[in-house]
Parts: C-alpha cells; structure tokens; sequence
C-alpha cells in the first residue's frame, strides 16, 4: 500500500538527513515542505520529474488534499518538516486527517535543532553532578502553554533548558527564568540557524543574553539555551574512569604503583 512518508529534514545542514530520510525524498513523486523553515538545498535530493509543494502557504486542508489526491494516483509522498517533527511538528493533526480519509503513514525521524545547536556548540546538556536532565519548552504565545509548564515553574528545576519559538520574547524570557530561580550567573547562549551556512551564536548569561541578542539582530529561528553545561564547571564520567568496573570492563587493579 502507497503511504505518506513523514521525514524529518534535520536542522538545516543539507547533509544531516537520515540515510532512510535522503532515499524517501530522492524517490518521491511529490514533496511536500516546510518552506519557511526546511534548507532548500534539500530539495536537490528530488528527482527531477517530483512535484514540490511549499507548504508555508497553505492550510491543514489543502495538505491534506495534495497528499490524498498523489495517493489516489498511486504516487509516493514526502511530508518534509524540518528538524525533527516529534517536537512542534504539528504532524498529529495531519495523521489523523490521513487516517480519516483511509490513508496509511509512516514517521521517518529527523535531527532536532535542538541536537543541531548543542553539536555547534560542542556542548553536552547533561554533565555528570551538574546537569541530568533536559528541559525542552517554549514561551506562551498565541498558542498556550499549560500553568504548570510556565518557564517560571520549570525554571525552579535550573537544570539545563532549551526554549524554542520564542527568541523574539528574549526578554520576558530571561525575566520569567530569573523570576523562576535561576541566578543571573547562569550561562545563556541563542543560535540562529544552527547547522545552516548563516548560523549565529551569541554567548552570555541570563544577565546580557537578551542585549546582546537584540544588538545581534536576531528576531526569529533562534533557540535559546540556558544552565551551567554551558559553563565552565564540568566532571568526568565513570563511563570510561580506569578505576570504574562495568559488565564490559573490569577495574584496573595497581599494586605499587604498577597495574
């Protein structure tokens, strides 16, 4: 059975789409994509004869029309959204209107930006006896948020955070997590584009960070990143500590000074 392929087209560099993701969009016979968002250079995996679709300008309605109507033709179908769509994808709205309408899917994952940016950034969100956990949110806006998912209540964990959709608010950001918890001392970064030709970073604390994005000129497609494994403190892990025993490896045993 002909199904709609779901791919995650990765944070921007053209190159990091998954292997299965590149082999979908390089036999479709129509592509359908995040213009405002995915790298266009994607779009030279597809063979010349796909049709392309930009969904920046259409409704709910007339995606799903598109991929129903290529299905009926027995055409292969490629839902490009960028990143990974498992994180403000809006592809559960899309899944139930296919299977309204009788039509199979599948979900090919992508890189997140939010992995994108850390791997710029040669950083880690979670660093032994600093940070174990990561928080991924965004700011209320037009759409809602739970109360209890309030920057500032998830702020009272001041571990490590990423906050999507919502660099143009910069400022109420940083006042919502100040207001949370976290000191003023705690690093911040914001990354435009990451992975893309035109990345950029700017690097602070909850402090500056806001100035120094706003003098930067960055309004949108930005994440923002705050807690201390983006500082200087760091600890080694156990993982690969020579005095650390685990069902791969056993402990090296020094007697005298020799092992």
């Amino acid at each position: 059975m002909t199904v709609v392929s779901f791919v995650g087209a990765g944070p921007g560099d053209k190159d990091l789409i998954t292997l299965k993701g590149y082999r979908r969009l390089a036999a479709a016979d129509v592509v359908i994509y995040a213009g405002s968002l995915v790298n266009p250079a994607l779009l030279d995996y597809c063979q010349d004869s796909a049709q392309k679709y930009d969904s920046a300008g259409m409704d709910l309605g007339q995606i799903i029309d598109c991929m129903t109507e290529a299905i009926a033709k027995d055409q292969t179908v490629v839902r490009l959204q960028t990143g990974d769509f498992s994180i403000y994808g809006s592809i559960r709205e899309q899944i139930e209107e296919l299977k309204k309408a009788g039509v199979g899917y599948e979900c090919i994952p992508g890189v997140s930006s939010f992995l994108g940016a850390a791997s710029s950034m040669g950083v880690e969100y979670t660093v032994p006896e600093v940070a174990q956990s990561v928080i991924i949110t965004r700011m209320a806006g037009r759409t809602p948020v739970p109360d209890r998912e309030a920057l500032k209540s998830l702020a009272q964990h001041q571990t490590s955070m990423v906050i999507f959709l919502s660099v143009q608010g910069v400022r109420k950001v940083v006042a919502q997590l100040l207001e949370g918890g976290y000191p003023e001392t705690t690093p911040a970064a914001v990354i435009y584009k990451a992975t893309w030709p035109e990345e950029k970073k700017v690097q602070g604390t909850l402090a500056d960070i806001a100035e120094k994005v706003h003098a930067a000129g960055i309004r949108r497609t930005a994440l923002i990143m705050v807690g201390e494994f983006l500082g200087d403190e760091y600890n080694y892990s156990h993982l690969y500590d020579a005095n650390f025993s685990h069902m791969y490896r056993q402990k090296s045993v020094t007697t005298d000074g020799q092992d």
